[in-house]
This record gives C-alpha cells, structure tokens and sequence, in this order.
C-alpha cells in the first residue's frame, strides 16, 4: 500500500464530510433526520442569474478554457459591487481575483505566502478551514482567543505581547462564523495597526456582510494599509449560490499577483456561464438583500423559540446565517449533547467544538432550513 504524505497526518477529514455520512445512513435505514447544521442556502438563486447561465450556453467561447483572471466584465462586476456596498475603490485589472468559491483562496493564499514553519493566527473559535489549510503548507498555527466577554473580538494587548516574529499571515473574519460577532470600523483600524506593526497580512473572510447585517463594512475601507490587507469574499451566502463556487479576492496589485500565480496553476478557469450568472447577481440592487432578510428574520425567531425550549442563551443582535447558542451550564460537553439530539430527537444541529475549543459549551444553528421544518423540530423537543 503506498503510504499517505505526512502533511496529512497532521489533518483529518472535514467534520462535517464524516457526520453528514452517519446523518445519510440515518435517513437511508428510515430515520426522518432534520439537519440543522449546515450552511447550505436552500434558497434559490435570483431568476436573473439563473437566465443568465442559460442564455449564455449558446455563446461561441462558453464551452472554451476561461482566462485563469477571469471575464474583464466580471473584475468590473466585483470592482463596482464593492464601490456601491463598501464605498471601496479597486482597479478591476489589478486589485480583483474571482475565485472557485472562497475556500479555494485560503489554500491560494497560504500556498502564496507560507513558507514551511512559518506561523499563522487563526481565531478560535473560527472556521476549521483556516487551521487545516495552515497544517497542509507545513506552517504552525497560533491560535487566538476569542471570548464572549470581549464580543469575539481578539485581546490585542494579549497578542503583541507574545513572540510574533514568526507569524506572517492572520485570519480574521467579520461578521464571525460561528458566533455572528461583528467588527466596527474602530476595530479595524486597531487590527491593522497591529499588522502593520508586525508586518503580519491580514485578511478577512467576509461572506456573511450581507446576511441580517445593514453595516457593511470591509478591511480595506481602512486607508493606507492596502499593503497589509487580503480579503475574501463570497456569492455563496449572498445570493444563493452555495454550489456554484463563486467568491472573490480583493487587495492591492503585489498581493493579487502573488495569489495569481498559485491558481495559474491550480485551475484553467472558472466556467464561462458561471461569471456570467455572477456577473447578474453582483448587478442586483439592494432590495435582493431586503428581500432574503426578511426569510432569515421569521427563521432565526422560529430557532430562537427552539433555542429557548433547550435553556441556552444566544445574542440577538448577532450577524449571518446562523444562531450561536451557549449551552445551560450543566451540560459539559456540546459533542454528546448534539449526539443526544440526534439519537434521541434526531435533529442535527453543530457543536461548537468543531470550531475550536473555545467553542465548548456552545452549539450553531443554521438558518438555511425551511420554517415547516423548524417548527417540526421544535414539537419534537417539545415531546
């Protein structure tokens, strides 16, 4: 048997890969699961940019290899939509990388900028994915404390006073998953004086500014730290499309082609009708998002009732698609507690130790499930 890389010994597979197989196998033995868990929009995408895509088949270059920089009209598309919603000005030639989805940039990043025991700050509790990417090139991660107590923001005062010579790329990413925390300009410029000051990158991951958030803000609002700023966006959460892979990195021209030269490598282009149906959402106005908010408001009180049933408290004035709930002070572990749901309720909602260990004691809700669906788990908690 020809043996696995070490790299991987040092990850495993996705959480939420290995228990959505034990949820298929539940539902396939005649179990009637209901997943609450996962943020996959079950919504669909505007009938726009599913014209789009349709219309676009028949053109004479959609079936050919895509520029690895993707469509100039898609660049334009970003560039626009980030001027309108942030009041951020990009060069569309230069300073905008569209992507397979955001996840694809966290890997296209680290590969651009780690070198092997190289050190990363990675928030915890946070995404998994920025933990497993930094293992994956062989750096170390360094994680960072995030607490309820300081809103889930990182204790800077914490942070410059350990050894950060080493370190070279930081994760953040506001408004937070899971928590649903969410950054003020304030901060940003105090995160960003930290880097400069360290010479460390920092990007944020922002998928989630439109999701039950009029604020909109992004890290390169901040003036005269381009240098120091990657961000990550996504039209997975946004408009729906979740399984297109579309997102986005934003940032000065040097960093751009850093990344640049890892996915050259790595893809032969996003498909053509793809950005041309991102091209459609990005030129939505803002009463999509209106519209979307208002599913998301009559769902989040409908989990905020379940919430309530199971004596976990949560913050109402969170952010994105999810509701992040502090488990009574009984319960000592999230793990078994979801574990005992699903046996016993079977309803899937996620721990909050998938996300860190300072996610114990909590679990996530995701907004992406019908209201039926929400009602029905409420009753079976009810029995």
């Amino acid at each position: 048997m020809i043996k696995q890389s070490e790299r991987l010994n040092s990850v495993e597979e996705y959480y939420f890969s290995k228990k959505l197989r034990e949820v298929s196998n539940m539902i396939q033995s005649g179990e009637s699961v209901i997943n609450m868990a996962i943020g996959s929009p079950d919504l669909f995408p505007s009938v726009k940019v599913v014209d789009e895509i349709k219309n676009s088949l028949s053109d004479s270059f959609a079936h050919k290899y895509q520029s690895y920089q993707g469509l100039p009209e898609l660049r334009d598309a970003i560039a626009k939509f980030y001027n309108k919603f942030f009041g951020v000005e990009l060069n569309p030639s230069n300073e905008v990388l569209p992507l397979m989805g955001s996840k694809e940039g966290i890997m296209h990043i680290s590969l651009a900028f780690l070198n092997p025991g190289d050190e990363v700050l990675i928030p915890n509790p946070g995404y998994p994915t920025y933990l497993s990417v930094t293992k994956l090139v062989e750096a170390n991660p360094v994680f960072y404390n995030l607490s309820e107590e300081n809103g889930w923001f990182p204790n800077l005062s914490e942070l410059e006073n350990k050894d950060l010579s080493k370190v070279k790329l930081m994760w953040i990413n506001y408004p937070h998953m899971p928590t649903g925390a969410s950054a003020n300009f304030d901060q940003f410029e105090k995160l960003l004086e930290f880097a400069k000051t360290n010479n460390i990158l920092l990007i944020n991951d922002n998928p989630y500014s439109f999701i039950l958030n009029n604020e909109y803000l992004s890290l390169l609002k901040v003036k005269g730290y381009k240098d120091f700023v990657l961000e990550l966006n996504s039209l997975s959460k946004s408009f729906n499309m979740s399984g297109w892979r579309v997102g986005m990195l934003v940032g000065s021209s040097d960093n751009i082609t850093k990344v640049l030269k890892v996915k050259s490598n790595m893809d032969s282009g996003m498909f053509y009708g793809i950005q041309k149906g991102a091209i459609a959402a990005l030129n939505l106005d803002k009463s999509w998002f209106d519209d979307l908010n208002k599913v998301y408001l009559k769902r989040r009180k409908l989990i905020w009732n379940i919430a309530d049933k199971l004596n976990c408290s949560y913050d109402k004035n969170s952010k994105g698609l999810f509701v992040w709930a502090k488990l009574p002070n009984h319960v000592k572990s999230s793990d078994q507690y979801i574990d005992t749901l699903l046996k016993e309720k079977k309803i899937f909602i996620a721990p909050g130790t998938i996300f860190g260990s300072n996610g114990e004691g909590y679990i996530r809700f995701s907004l992406c499930i019908d209201e039926v669906k929400i009602d029905e788990a409420l009753k079976r908690i009810e029995l």
